[in-house]
């Protein structure tokens, strides 16, 4: 009896926690793509252009690294609005660029609102159903390697079609991750808020980049 009181408590006492580490990544997260657009707001109004490739790595791979490196301490947060921040100044350029077209308000709004769609839709999914996708680690990891790999291959040739193939991949991919990382959360195996919330934000910019050129180029603005 005592036995089975103290696993009905330790199973309790359990979900809970996992409860806890949901809900502080997904209030973590709501404030992040808050802080995101308004940097991408203040970058667009200032007018500033696309940075620099080897500036974008350096400084996104750097604050993520820093964001790992600090995540059990109150330097995590500060690592990671700042993470967000940056990727938002580099978001600014890219959405101000489509507004200048035609139908580029359209474009971005679609965007957007695919993005929001896809993300509650997949997230909601994980969390409702508490399936376990911890078997597309598998497939994330090679999907990594090919979008890598297709994406040296871009700067080399010439290949028509390429950098659209690159973008549908990058959303599938990120489509994928956003279950994964949400499974990890609901069955307890991401137990760091800060590293669960960086997860899901870059799968969230990479969906949001991907379906922007997907779209513009659909609609001919691209």
């Amino acid at each position: 009896m005592a036995i089975q009181e103290y696993k009905t408590y330790s199973n309790s006492a359990s979900s809970e926690s996992v409860n806890k580490v949901i809900r502080n990544t997904f209030t973590l997260l709501g404030m992040t793509l808050v802080f995101s657009a308004l940097t991408a707001f203040i970058s667009a109004s200032m007018g500033f252009g696309r940075m620099n490739i080897f500036m974008f790595l350096i400084g996104a791979y750097g604050l993520m690294y820093l964001t790992h490196k600090t995540k059990n301490s109150v330097w995590g947060l500060v690592s990671v609005f700042a993470f967000t921040g940056f990727m938002g100044l580099t978001i600014g350029p890219v959405v101000s660029m489509y507004l200048s077209l035609p139908n580029g308000g359209q474009v971005v709004t679609s965007a957007l609102a695919s993005t929001a769609v896809i993300f509650l839709a997949l997230s909601g999914y994980a969390l409702t159903t508490k399936k376990d996708f911890s078997f597309l680690s598998g497939f994330l990891f090679a999907g990594f390697l090919i979008l890598v790999g297709a994406m040296i291959a871009g700067i080399f040739f010439d290949i028509p079609g390429l950098s659209l193939m690159i973008s549908a991949g990058f959303a599938l991919f990120a489509s994928a991750a956003i279950l994964f990382e949400t499974s990890q959360l609901v069955n307890g195996g991401e137990r760091n808020y800060i590293i669960a919330t960086i997860g899901l934000y870059v799968s969230i910019y990479n969906l949001f980049m991907s379906l922007l050129h997907l779209i513009g180029a659909i609609s001919g603005d691209d």
